[in-house]
């Protein structure tokens, strides 16, 4: 299991630099407009809607039945194939109103920026289709605890997207949105052939191809499972979704904002993902599998032991990545972004962003722990009212702090959100298996010490460097 959490923190670790480096080249090249503002409101649609149905609840909710299933091949086969005829359905309808979905998206926007976003939105969504085949098979790989291609290949869609930017230096920012939407495609194709390479290496193709060659064989047999998944897919999609719709309710609102607010907010936000994705999806990702499996054999110690084994390594992780990130947001950002068309003042605003979205890392870092507890044993719908409550929160927060604090205040109401997640998914993880594992002094002792020392250092480190990148 160990393993596997390194495999994925190095694959996470190997896209999210080169994905820095692509927001790096973005900002350089565009900085905090108009034009960077509706290239990431394009993308993030059908960035919202494979994390909703692809990633988040589809795999949640596959593996566990595809674990349980007599008839894989027919079973996988249905499945795939009316979630695909779905997405195709979605794509089909923004290829037609492309406008009108993107005034539903970006309701600020004015008809001129609409305009320009519209046909954007259109070459994006297909990146939906693309990777929903890709979250597909590797949720097969999962099963066969192969993690390596999927942890690492979307390092190919941060590649596609950097050399559609340096192909386009020089050119207009108008072009340059376009270069870097059809960057996005290929960067999905190229995600799609790796994981039908590593489908045949693992032998899972029998599986895939065997059941879209007759998808109506056995299928008396597999209905059952296929309704009781179904049954469990729509409040896994509610559960997961609530962390996309918060994101997609804060650019919804930073649209009402000053020009730049989304950028700001994009550009924060990929740095606080880092530590999220690197640490605590990786660790989320890997121990799933050998937890389902032991909740599903009702080994419930076994399952407890692997979540004690990260508990107190994923905490420590995640409170040096806040501190630091606090105390030296504004020389992380200077670093990152601040050279081109990036100004001063885009680095003290997206710094402000960036405090107040780490403030929340712990603890969805650590929710995300406990809540896939609740998934591996079928609690899903206890999850989706969790995380209910936690979006109701964040909505509250966000509307009553967008105003008088603008995009921190958003960021913000987010991180509140993220304490309420964190709170009730201990509740309903059980406060005795709770109490059991953070009571050992020991441990507790060292995590403060390390992070204590740590953020000393931060604060004193945090002048000179200062100094040194903004003066040389």
């Amino acid at each position: 299991m160990i393993r596997h959490i390194f495999t994925n923190s190095a694959g996470i670790l190997t896209s999210r630099i080169l994905g820095l480096l692509r927001d790096l080249l973005t900002a350089s090249v565009l900085g905090a407009n108009i034009y960077s503002d509706i290239f990431f409101v394009a993308f993030k649609i059908p960035n919202l809607f494979r994390r909703i149905f692809a990633e988040g609840a589809f795999t949640q909710s596959f593996l566990p039945a595809f674990t349980r299933s007599t008839h894989k091949s027919q079973f996988s086969a249905r499945i795939f194939l009316i979630f695909l005829a779905v997405i195709l359905f979605l794509t089909l309808l923004v290829q037609l109103f492309p406008s009108f979905v993107t005034k539903i998206v970006a309701f600020g926007f004015s008809e001129t920026l609409i305009e320009l976003c519209a046909p954007l939105l259109a070459i994006n969504f297909y990146y939906l289709s693309i990777i929903f085949i890709v979250t597909f098979i590797s949720t097969l790989l999962h099963y066969k605890n192969h993690f390596a291609t999927t942890a690492f290949s979307t390092a190919l869609l941060n590649i596609a997207i950097i050399a559609a930017l340096l192909f386009a230096s020089g050119l207009e920012p108008s072009v340059i949105v376009y270069y870097m939407s059809y960057g996005v495609i290929i960067g999905g194709i190229m995600q799609l052939l790796v994981h039908f390479i590593a489908l045949y290496k693992v032998k899972m193709h029998r599986v895939f191809f065997g059941g879209l060659q007759n998808p109506s064989r056995k299928y008396h047999l597999v209905k059952e499972q296929q309704n009781r998944f179904f049954r469990q897919f729509i409040p896994a999609v509610w559960g997961n979704s609530t962390a996309q719709i918060s994101a997609f309710l804060d650019t919804f609102l930073a649209t009402f904002l000053a020009t730049g607010a989304v950028s700001y907010l994009y550009y924060a936000n990929r740095i606080y993902q880092l530590p999220l994705a690197l640490f605590a999806i990786a660790t989320a990702t890997a121990l799933f599998p050998s937890v389902a499996r032991h909740l599903k054999h009702e080994r419930v110690e076994e399952a407890l032991e692997n979540l004690k084994k990260v508990f107190w390594i994923l905490l420590i992780l995640l409170l040096l990545s806040t501190t630091g990130g606090i105390v030296l947001s504004e020389e992380v950002i200077i670093l990152l972004f601040e050279r081109g068309a990036f100004t001063l003042n885009d680095t003290q605003n997206s710094s402000n962003v960036l405090q107040m979205y780490l403030i929340g890392l712990v603890p969805f870092g650590m929710a995300k722990l406990f809540l896939l507890w609740l998934y591996a044993d079928g609690r899903i719908k206890k999850g989706a009212i969790i995380a209910s409550i936690s979006l109701g929160v964040n909505i509250i927060f966000a509307l009553l702090l967008f105003s008088p604090l603008g995009a921190p205040g958003l960021a913000l109401a987010g991180s509140i959100g993220g304490v309420v997640l964190l709170i009730l998914s201990i509740k309903e993880f059980g406060a005795s298996r709770f109490f059991d594992i953070i009571f050992d002094l020991k441990k507790a002792a060292i995590t403060l010490l390390i992070t204590v020392s740590f953020t000393i250092l931060f604060i004193l480190i945090k002048e000179p460097l200062h100094d040194y990148l903004r003066f040389g």
